[in-house]
């Protein structure tokens, strides 16, 4: 798309802010109004049409595609969108432990070990640890408790938390960084334990390298809408 606006503003309106394009409202994909739910949010997405060129780049555009994906499909299907995220908490990457060797075995547990612990104290969420990959069940009242705490979430901070977990692996590590518990720079690393024994190891390879650096970058867009929308 060429980009056909000289000005980008905000303006308060009934249900929120609305940016305007020159005098052309924004609206998403689905020609629903692009209503942000907060000031801040609305000023970081026209800040975004406001840096485009001649062309458009949607891939510089991050919290516009959020906000696209939570008008469209999250706000009208929110339960199934919340299904989808508490699922993890039944294969959760932290309750997995290598078996050996023990570099990484303690490794995992100094990372993740923490993380357990949190979830049972604070979401009152206990979980078992297994070593190796077989899957094991965990606690119906655990998955209950984690299943609340997503369902806690509005549409626009489902958006955020659907990343946040997808990416990482992990609805513990998605909901601590929720929770303000882990900074999203801090909670990266930690969903990143196996990945980076092997490449201490086995050095690393280019396209793994792209595709985790871009992955790190949308799991940090995705802690950044969660401030936005909660400024």
């Amino acid at each position: 798309m060429k980009r056909f606006w000289s000005n980008v503003t905000v303006a308060a309106v009934d249900g929120g802010f609305a940016i305007r394009l020159d005098s052309r409202p924004l609206r998403t994909p689905s020609k629903l109004p692009c209503l942000l739910p907060t000031g801040a949010l609305a000023e970081a997405v026209a800040a975004e049409w406001a840096a485009q060129g001649a062309e458009v780049n949607p891939d510089a555009m991050p919290l516009t595609r959020a906000a696209n994906t939570t008008i469209d499909r999250v706000a009208p299907e929110s339960d199934a969108v919340a299904t989808i995220i508490s699922d993890f908490g039944g294969t959760d990457l932290i309750c997995y432990r290598a078996p050996h060797p023990d570099g990484l075995v303690q490794r995992q547990s100094l990372a993740w070990d923490p993380l357990v612990a949190w979830a049972a104290k604070t979401l009152g969420a206990p979980l078992v640890v297994a070593m190796g990959v077989i899957h094991v069940a965990q606690p119906a009242d655990s998955l209950a408790k984690l299943d609340a705490a997503v369902r806690a979430h509005g549409p626009w901070e489902l958006t955020a938390l659907h990343d946040l977990v997808s990416i990482s692996g992990s609805l513990v590590i998605g909901l601590a960084v929720s929770h303000g518990h882990l900074a999203a720079t801090t909670a990266w690393p930690l969903s990143r334990i196996d990945e980076g024994w092997q490449i201490e190891h086995w050095g690393e390879d280019v396209e793994a390298a792209a595709v985790a650096a871009r992955r790190r970058a949308d799991f940090a867009n995705a802690a950044r809408l969660l401030e936005l929308v909660r400024a």
